[in-house]
């Protein structure tokens, strides 16, 4: 589908009444998706049947229990600053797309409305933006980890 006819109808949902459009053009398929009280954009652009998808799943980590580590992850010491909580389920992403540079960095300084990262929940690519500017101190998830509502993220001071 062209980028033309994508950019209009994305700004012909924006513009209306209408929550959700789906367009099948050919072997192409688009969704689009107005949200409404999450500051997230949501489109996606499905690829067709047969062809290879963008982002692969990634496993989760499997850690094996060490018998000290049980005293030491209790007395886990709560981060200070700002702490960026998911906001819903789903896989994290630093970037884009694989093999582009990461939104965000430890030690950048971001303002108030930047990407920090995407979550991908039911093949929707899910933009999260910074609530506060400030410097981020942490970032607590590693790339194509499996994330929990709530779950902390990044930590900005």
């Amino acid at each position: 589908m062209d980028l033309r006819k994508l950019k209009t109808l994305i700004d012909l949902v924006a513009e209306s009444d209408i929550a959700e459009l789906e367009v099948t053009e050919g072997e192409s398929k688009v969704r689009i998706v107005k949200s409404s009280a999450t500051p997230q954009n949501q489109v996606v652009m499905m690829q067709p049947q047969g062809m290879p998808g963008h982002y692969a799943p990634a496993a989760a980590p499997v850690a094996a229990p060490v018998a000290g580590a049980a005293p030491a992850a209790s007395v886990a010491a709560e981060p200070s600053g700002h702490v960026v909580k998911s906001p819903m389920v789903g896989t994290f992403y630093r970037s884009s797309a694989p093999g582009n540079p990461a939104f965000v960095e430890v030690g950048q300084t971001i303002k108030e409305g930047d990407t920090l990262c995407i979550i991908e929940a039911m093949k929707l690519l899910n933009e999260i933006d910074s609530e506060k500017a400030g410097v981020v101190t942490q970032i607590l998830v590693e790339n194509g980890q499996p994330v929990e509502f709530g779950q902390p993220l990044f930590v900005i001071g």
